[in-house]
């Protein structure tokens, strides 16, 4: 008899390699083991999907944390752009008052020589007609004033209309050629603008952002049954089937995904939209109906690309941008430059015909009284003469 290859060693007492194998095999085919070993790849290839999904998070996030950053660099640079227009624009306006304070003083210089004119009705007309086209045309010129402008105007006509003199048709036709003129312009209602663009930057904070929107969620419907209609197993299957259908929602986007914003990210993007609204409302002012629409077009890109739509106050917010984007402020403003030079080419000429003839002989002994007689007209022309210059 041959002797056993793997014969057991007498000190171990361990079994030969033969045992030991199908000892393995035997455990291998256990179904315990098994279901260990598929749990264990289950795992293994749960954690290698779970750390790719990781990684791509950790991209798109430095991606979006860039973006933002560039949106911040961008928003700095646009406020500072902002100051810069806010100072050049108070400059401006400090020369506009300057030039009011003058247009004040010169009104006050113009009221205390009428005081000095001649009480003569034709010249308190002509002085008068020429206040009232003065005023309207530096409401027309500074402010872009069209209903001051034109209160002026119809005030000189219901004065024309009062005095029905033949030498004053020419000008009362050309004061109504230009009410005419100011009345078939479209009228901007600057204030009503204002307080609209006013009442979306007030509303501002209280928009909720795109990527704050949250599904619906509807609620869970249990079918009425009563317990002698339904068994304990079928209630049980209705209750685990529900249960599941909330774990999965599926919802419709009508838009690409909104842009994840950081709380300092969208507190800059609100800021920047209200100075944006700022920035119209300073157009408007202006009468500057280019920027005006190009600060509210964008104001509504904005507000479209990051604020949730469903909301009232997003929406009541691009209805009224929308409506204020097709406003037309750029108006050529006519000038009353044709009225006021008939205007003073009529006073002159009513001053010359003043002017009396010198007299041909001169009577004895009336030197005395023609040169008296003679002084009071010469004074006039010069008085007179001296009044348009200071009117205008």
């Amino acid at each position: 008899m041959l002797p056993d290859p793997n014969p057991p060693s007498a000190l171990t007492g361990a079994p030969p390699a033969s045992s030991r194998r199908a000892m393995l095999r035997a455990t291998l085919r256990r179904p315990s083991t098994l279901i260990i070993l598929a749990l264990l790849a289950l795992m293994a290839w749960q954690w290698l999907e779970t750390r790719e999904r990781f990684e791509g998070l950790e991209v798109e996030l430095a991606k979006r944390l860039g973006e933002g950053d560039a949106v911040a660099r961008e928003a700095r640079t646009l406020v500072r752009q902002s100051q810069d227009g806010l100072q050049l624009l108070t400059a401006k306006v400090g020369g506009l008052e300057a030039k009011l304070a003058e247009i004040q003083g010169q009104q006050g210089a113009i009221e205390a020589m009428y005081q000095d004119l001649s009480r003569s009705r034709d010249d308190r007309l002509v002085a008068e007609l020429e206040q009232s086209l003065s005023l309207a045309a530096q409401q027309l010129a500074i402010g872009g004033n069209v209903q001051a402008a034109l209160i002026a105007l119809q005030g000189a006509d219901e004065r024309l209309v009062r005095n029905p003199q033949v030498h004053w048709l020419a000008i009362r036709k050309l004061i109504n050629r230009d009410i005419d003129r100011l009345k078939a312009l479209p009228a901007a209602d600057v204030p009503g603008i204002s307080l609209k663009l006013d009442g979306v930057i007030a509303s501002m904070d209280t928009m909720p952002l795109a990527h704050e929107q949250r599904p619906k969620v509807e609620p869970v419907v249990k079918p009425a049954h009563s317990p002698a209609e339904a068994s304990f197993w079928q209630g049980l299957a209705n209750d685990v089937w529900s249960e599941a259908k909330q774990m999965i929602r599926v919802e419709r986007m009508d838009r690409p995904t909104p842009a994840l914003l950081s709380p300092p990210q969208a507190f800059f993007l609100r800021e920047n939209l209200k100075l944006r609204l700022l920035d119209a409302r300073l157009s408007l002012l202006q009468r500057d109906g280019r920027g005006f629409r190009e600060d509210v077009n964008q104001a509504r890109d904005w507000l479209d690309s990051y604020f949730d739509g469903r909301a009232r106050t997003v929406q009541s917010a691009a209805a009224t941008l929308k409506g204020l984007a097709g406003i037309e402020l750029n108006q050529d403003l006519p000038t009353l430059a044709d009225t006021l030079a008939a205007l003073r080419n009529l006073k002159a000429a009513s001053v010359v015909r003043e002017v009396p003839a010198p007299p041909a002989r001169p009577r004895s002994g009336g030197e005395g009284a023609a040169a008296t007689r003679g002084a009071v007209p010469g004074a006039t022309p010069g008085s007179a003469s001296g009044r348009p210059g200071a009117g205008s």
